[in-house]
């Protein structure tokens, strides 16, 4: 038997840490529409979605809203509001009118532009990593690419990480037991972008932020700064939190499972199959999908989603749904038939998937080929976490070779 038809027999929920703790409470009450509900922490009562076949509907329609939740008091697991302009708030048409701005450049062929940076930078990360003598893959390799590749499609000088990424970081955490920091943080980094479209700090030519500034009038009516810094807040913090978010996690996941990692190394062409199986089982922070709010009534599987209810389309429970993905908590790179919903899907699928995809890619194909012999020196069960609700990760991945 070949290493290509069989699998490993690895589980995701063997891995320690990698399942988070959920976001809301579990209530015995049902919606007037008879289907399950839970409490958000803003204490809202949400219908709780978890089917394949439910969670897909409901992403795929328009009518549930985004832009009501996003108000003060309003539904969500967030601790406070964000600007409404941001991509993920907006509803039908002005989320068409600002996504078709960057639709080419988040694109597989776009973002593919950006892969000789992406060697590079692993190039010399790993070289970091290797002149060590006590190597954290984490902290030399992965921490530093997606932000780095990130400042170059955006057109940020590398030195002004340091201006926006520990704001950033508080931002994508979104901890509520200090709300009046975690708003100066979110200030602070939304002030950044703010001064990058106001010309107030410099950018590079050619760079996303050079190009929408100057394509803005593309649109009608043209892109007003507001809307551009909405637009280019969530590049910002999207193109490095979340992509290390579950960059760090994948690694984690194939270093935890020997079996895996064996598999990648004899096999690293299977490095795309691999990166899609994995994202598919781990949510980027505690949730996975932001609530909505029905404008119509729409009948799902156990009953119907009445007009205002508030509705939880869970896609990390939708992706591990036995009737969409068979053995769902199996780690199977061959794995055939449903698009997993970790993206999302429709309206507001997510703009940086292609890049997500690419950059985790190129990472577990270059560490498979300069690292054969790669593994953890730590238990597993004792690493470190950043625990946020739109972010987690491990913070440390000590190696040796």
């Amino acid at each position: 038997m070949t290493i290509t038809d069989t699998h490993t027999g690895a589980r995701i929920d063997t891995i320690p840490g990698l399942d988070p703790a959920p976001s809301y409470q579990p209530t015995a009450e049902r919606s007037p529409g008879g289907l399950p509900q839970v409490l958000l922490p803003s204490g809202h009562a949400a219908v709780h979605l978890t089917t394949y076949a439910d969670v897909h509907r409901v992403l795929a329609d328009s009518s549930f809203a985004r832009t009501e939740t996003n108000v003060e008091d309003g539904p969500s697991f967030l601790p406070t509001i964000m600007p409404p302009e941001l991509l993920l708030n907006l509803d039908v048409p002005d989320h068409a009118r600002m996504r078709g701005v960057v639709t080419s450049d988040y694109s597989a062929a776009g973002v593919e532009q950006l892969r000789p940076t992406v060697e590079k930078v692993l190039a010399e990360r790993t070289s970091a990593l290797r002149a060590q003598e006590h190597p954290d893959l984490f902290a030399t390799v992965l921490d530093q690419l997606p932000v780095t590749v990130n400042c170059h499609f955006l057109g940020l000088p590398v030195a002004d990480i340091a201006a926006f990424r520990p704001y950033a970081r508080t931002v994508q955490m979104a901890p509520d037991t200090d709300v009046p920091h975690l708003l100066d943080h979110f200030w602070k980094v939304y002030g950044y972008v703010t001064d990058l479209v106001t010309g107030e700090r410099p950018v590079e030519p050619g760079g996303l932020i050079d190009r929408f500034k100057r394509g803005r009038d593309a649109v009608e009516p043209p892109l007003s700064d507001k809307e551009l810094v909405g637009l280019l807040l969530g590049s910002l913090l999207g193109g490095d939190q979340n992509i290390l978010s579950v960059l760090g996690k994948a690694v984690y996941a194939l270093l935890a499972v020997p079996s895996l990692w064996e598999r990648l190394v004899a096999e690293p062409a299977m490095a795309p199959r691999l990166t899609d199986e994995l994202i598919r089982l781990m949510p980027l922070g505690t949730i996975s999908t932001f609530p909505r709010v029905a404008t119509r009534t729409v009948a799902v599987g156990e009953g119907e989603i009445r007009a205002g209810d508030v509705v939880y389309a869970d896609a990390f429970a939708a992706n591990r749904d036995p009737l969409a993905f068979p053995d769902p908590l199996l780690i199977d790179p061959d794995r055939q038939g449903r698009r997993h919903l970790q993206f999302g899907y429709g309206m507001h699928h997510c703009m940086g998937a292609a890049l997500a995809r690419m950059e985790i890619t190129a990472v577990l194909t270059h560490l498979a080929t300069e690292f054969p012999r790669l593994r953890l020196t730590a238990d597993p069960a004792t690493l470190p976490w950043d625990q946020g609700v739109l972010l987690r990760r491990p913070t440390a991945l000590p190696v040796a070779w």
